[in-house]
């Protein structure tokens, strides 16, 4: 890995469209992997863009697509399709890539010190939640995960020392990061708790975990992704086996409610 023992800010730059800087470039790819076919294809439009200009959410978030076109700083955000941080000698960046949506993408490179990425540094770590695989630990933390499969492609992953939900698709490489808030609601919908002092609560979830089984993250999770789509659900063996006869009262009932 090749470092710097100086770090030198860079002139910021208000004119745009621009490209982007090599070093932006180089962080944008580092979560980006190149052996994953969904991630592949995004370092491959990134290549391809230009930045418009600046996003709402501050010093840091660009908006990249193509010369021409106005940025759309108005539209809802973009689930996020990947994520990682890399430390430095004296700083902290934190790399965010959002879909691509209206031929235009939203990313993130945020210093800890909130101050403009440099040409150089010295660098002591690098990680992305876009490398995982089952099987392994936390790429931030080195902490075991849980992992519960949802079909023959899809593994839901719980990271509770990073407080991180994601869902690996085995066949794009690519691991969706899931807003925890939504999902708890599912999950307290089908464990039909009303209690506002807990299912209001979504930073319970990490805290209570291991209460929760399988099949209830399961079947939280089919329910969440078909409320707001991330990955397809094919009918496997523990989709059939879970959504049997209690699985058609709750379809009869939704459509009578």
């Amino acid at each position: 890995m090749r470092t710097e023992s100086t770090e030198v800010s860079i002139a910021k730059t208000t004119t745009y469209p621009r490209r982007l800087r090599g070093k932006e470039l180089d962080l944008l790819e580092s979560v980006l992997p190149d052996d994953r076919p969904g991630y592949s294809h995004y370092r491959k439009l990134i290549g391809s863009m230009t930045v418009l200009g600046e996003g709402r959410r501050g010093e840091g978030n660009l908006i990249l697509g193509f010369e021409g076109d106005e940025p759309d700083t108005t539209s809802p955000l973009a689930a996020v399709i990947a994520y990682g941080v890399v430390e430095t000698t004296r700083d902290q960046y934190s790399i965010t890539v959002r879909e691509y949506v209206g031929d235009q993408i939203d990313v993130e490179i945020v210093s800890s010190r909130g101050e403009e990425v440099p040409d150089h540094f010295e660098e002591k770590r690098r990680w992305t939640y876009s490398t995982w695989l089952p099987g392994n630990p936390s790429p931030s933390t080195g902490a075991p995960v849980r992992d519960i499969i949802i079909d023959d492609n899809l593994v839901l992953v719980i990271a509770g020392q990073d407080r991180r939900l994601w869902v690996y698709d085995k066949g794009t490489g690519i691991n969706h990061l899931i807003p925890i808030t939504n999902f708890y609601n599912e999950l307290m919908l089908h464990r039909n708790i009303r209690d506002p002092k807990i299912a209001l609560k979504s930073n319970l979830f990490f805290e209570d975990v291991a209460s929760y089984k399988d099949k209830e993250l399961r079947a939280s999770f089919i329910a969440y992704n078909k409320l707001r789509p991330k990955v397809e659900v094919k009918q496997s063996e523990y989709v059939q086996r879970e959504s049997g006869f209690k699985g058609l009262l709750h379809r009869v009932f939704s459509r009578k409610a």
